[in-house]
């Protein structure tokens, strides 16, 4: 069944943050509701439509309070629920439980906690907190214990109950656009389905579930932070199926059904970073009318176009009037400088699909431009979404504190957001910088930095294969629990800030451009890192030397180096060499083929396979130019392996290098195997 949505846009607020926008109940049937929004300058809009018009009231931090009281929390509180009496809070990794304003039960999370939502049922004997937290994984909890946890296939962002009357089924969305329902039991849970995200479309800041599509089931709204909105509704296979979408310029952070613009239509109200309201309603934007209707409906068009010029007018007066006294100001001897500030959301993830890291940068007014900056090589990818100009600057990587890369992106008029992607080298570590220009007067600049971390392309995941030929590194020393924990922080991405309760701790990882995994258990005084490439435990172990000797900590390092891992390692490199050297090949004929085939007037004189190459020459140099140094970076890989591999045997080989080179220009797997024994 075909849905079709017309957008209207309502009002705008100040800067929102997810989940801040919420559908006051309807007084009638069939009634129009009103609207609760909450802004970064602590005000709380609540507005209803009349007569085609939004009637607004504003309240402050100051408005009228019924209830207060102080929590024990310490920490920013980022998520809550209410159920009755019961407060559920959460700060970054704290939960509490509040019932009649008083203290019930506590507890310490493993990693961050990004939301929680609270079950309750006729076939649950309580009421059942739910936790999303970073680490992949939902925690189901008992009172102040945790009963069990379920493991999700991206980074939970956002909870919702699929039946808002009570249930056991839990929808979530991950940081990396995965959409999953779950049944929560007392002592186990149940995954239902997952939808992909196989159109490597923006994370799920927000999820609603209502009916309106009309067909009597529930279906699934969800708001994503490249501004994408999308309905899903269920067949008769109860799987859900993508039924609308919508794309708003910004990203989407709260989502609701309900009804706002007229009685009787249903629509998907959206809020966005940057304020912006938004209705997608079930009512028509032209009604079939007579002659007379439409003189009608064109008069009142025209007022209110009439209305909005005057209005218009105002504001370029106020502007004006404004600038002047800005100007007048500021060439007096006691003027005071002031410098605009601005608002921006940023992101910058990895992203498990292609190994590169997405940023994100979301600013409340348009961008002007953006400098990028970075100490460390990274490869810049192209990204379709991005409208901008980019201009690249000669850098000098040899100076001490030296640029590898220096890029500028002029922007269009109206964009608020840019996505780049990046792609990391492991074992340079460095910082990347981004400079934010918006189009403010005075001009003003922002810098957000990011670390590129040791081993970057490292992603936490739940478990390993233990079957792999593993190569060790242990430490021992004189170091606190805290201090390896930061070491391994400044080496690894998604390892959480805070010291882990306990003794002791494991973290598993997988290497997401080549699948190769580490294993990392330490504890005070020991640490242990098991991996199948010994390129990742080289950087491991100069990386920790390092940290360790700017703390004047003598560290006692031993190795247990698996032979068989590099033969290993190489395999799982080749189906990727092999695939980008024939990407290469089909490049450098694509010219070629061309002039053939003007000179020839037609190409059915070439085999199939140079036929096949011209048909998808397109095809093979987009994704060519998408993806810049491939092969290179893979040259790379085996050349560090091959020289990583004889480092912990005690003898230099780089005068080999060479040679290798040799046979991966004219690759052969068999041959490059012969050639890591034989050296």
């Amino acid at each position: 069944m075909e849905l079709h949505l017309n957008r209207v846009d309502y009002i705008q607020v100040g800067v929102t943050s997810q989940k801040t926008m919420r559908l006051l109940p309807a007084l009638g049937k069939k009634a129009t509701q009103k609207v609760a929004i909450a802004d970064h300058d602590g005000i709380l809009t609540c507005f209803g439509m009349k007569k085609g018009e939004a009637v607004v009231r504003g309240f402050t931090k100051k408005g009228k309070q019924f209830l207060t009281f102080e929590a024990n929390l310490t920490e920013t509180i980022n998520a809550m629920h209410v159920s009755g009496a019961d407060l559920f809070v959460c700060a970054s990794y704290i939960y509490n439980h509040y019932c009649d304003c008083k203290d019930q039960d506590y507890y310490l999370s493993g990693d961050k906690i990004n939301d929680i939502t609270c079950l309750s049922s006729e076939n649950l004997t309580r009421l059942v907190p739910v936790l999303a937290c970073q680490d992949r994984v939902l925690r189901v909890l008992q009172g102040s214990e945790l009963a069990y946890d379920i493991e999700v296939p991206g980074p939970p962002s956002v909870l919702e109950l699929y039946n808002k009357d009570g249930g056991e089924e839990i929808l979530y969305g991950t940081t990396d656009g995965k959409i999953g329902l779950v049944q929560i039991g007392e002592h186990s849970a149940a995954t239902k389905w997952e939808i992909d995200n196989d159109k490597k479309k923006g994370g799920i800041l927000c999820i609603d579930t209502y009916d309106i599509i009309g067909d009597g089931v529930n279906d699934i709204l969800v708001g994503r932070d490249d501004g994408s909105v999308e309905v899903y509704g269920f067949d008769s296979s109860n799987e859900p199926t993508l039924r609308f979408e919508h794309i708003l310029s910004e990203s989407v952070t709260s989502i609701q059904g309900g009804c706002v613009g007229k009685e009787s239509y249903d629509e998907v109200l959206t809020a966005t970073y940057t304020g912006w309201v938004t209705g997608l309603t079930t009512e028509p934007q032209k009604a079939e009318a007579g002659p007379g209707d439409e003189v009608r409906m064109s008069k009142e068009t025209q007022s209110k176009v009439e209305a909005l010029r005057a209005e218009l007018e105002q504001l370029q007066v106020k502007v004006l009037q404004g600038r002047e006294q800005y100007q007048q100001t500021s060439q007096s001897s006691t003027a005071v400088s002031a410098v605009p500030v601005f608002s921006i959301n940023d992101k910058f993830t990895l992203c498990q699909d292609d190994a590169s890291y997405s940023l994100t940068l979301e600013v409340q007014t348009a961008i002007d431009n953006l400098l990028l900056q970075s100490d460390v090589p990274i490869d810049l990818l192209d990204v379709d979404k991005n409208s901008a100009v980019v201009s690249f600057s000669e850098c000098d990587s040899e100076q001490p504190n030296g640029n590898f890369l220096l890029a500028t992106y002029r922007c269009q008029a109206n964009t608020t957001r840019l996505e780049l992607r990046v792609r990391s080298i492991e074992g340079q570590y460095g910082t990347l910088q981004a400079y934010v220009t918006p189009r403010l007067q005075p001009k003003t600049c922002q810098v957000r930095q990011y670390q590129i971390k040791p081993l970057s392309l490292h992603q936490r995941t739940h478990s390993i294969d233990q079957d792999r030929p593993m190569n060790s590194l242990s430490l021992v020393g004189q170091f606190s629990f805290a201090e390896i924990h930061s070491w391994v922080v400044f080496c690894l991405p998604e390892v959480p800030e805070k010291t882990p309760a306990g003794e002791s701790i494991t973290f598993y990882f997988h290497n997401t451009f080549l699948g190769t995994q580490l294993e990392a258990n330490y504890c005070k005084g020991e640490g242990h890192f098991r991996s199948d490439n010994i390129s990742t435990i080289s950087i491991l172990s100069d990386v920790l030397s390092k940290e360790a000797t700017k703390r004047k900590i003598n560290l006692n390092i031993s190795y247990d180096i698996n032979d068989d891992s590099v033969n290993h390692t190489l395999k799982m490199i080749h189906p990727k060499l092999e695939y980008q050297l024939l990407l290469a090949r089909k490049v450098q004929l694509i010219d070629a083929l061309k002039e053939l085939q003007v000179h020839e007037g037609n190409a059915d004189f070439l085999i199939p396979e140079y036929r096949s190459i011209l048909d998808e020459s397109a095809n093979l140099l987009e994704e060519y130019k998408k993806q810049p140094a491939h092969l290179e970076r893979l040259y790379g890989m085996i050349t560090d392996l091959f020289i990583d591999k004889f480092k912990f045997k005690g003898q230099n080989v780089k005068t080999k290098v060479s040679s290798l080179l040799e046979i991966l220009d004219n690759y052969d797997l068999n041959s490059l195997l012969d050639f890591f024994c034989e050296a």
